[in-house]
């Protein structure tokens, strides 16, 4: 077993993140063209392939809402604006 030093970088997927943010992104699947771009640009590697089709046969994506901060890369960055920024609900 290592020894984990004081100084050891540290990890998000430790801290659950996702109450920080005031906007969440929300796909929809159907507008989704599979083109992977939100995926590519999530800081925190929050966006990810479901695997699943669409009715255009199209692998959509989700988020993990739980280290999502809310920071709306993903939205800016779809092609087809399949992906809206809406007002989190505490």
């Amino acid at each position: 077993m290592k020894n984990k030093l004081a100084c050891d970088p540290g990890t998000s997927r430790n801290n659950k993140t996702g109450s920080w943010r005031t906007y969440k992104p929300v796909i929809d699947k159907e507008k989704c063209i599979g083109c992977g771009r939100c995926e590519m640009v999530c800081p925190e590697g929050c966006v990810y392939n479901t695997r699943k089709k669409n009715k255009a046969q199209k692998e959509y994506r989700a988020v993990d809402y739980d280290y999502c901060k809310g920071c709306g890369l993903c939205a800016k960055e779809c092609p087809v604006g399949a992906i809206k920024m809406v007002l989190e609900e505490k």
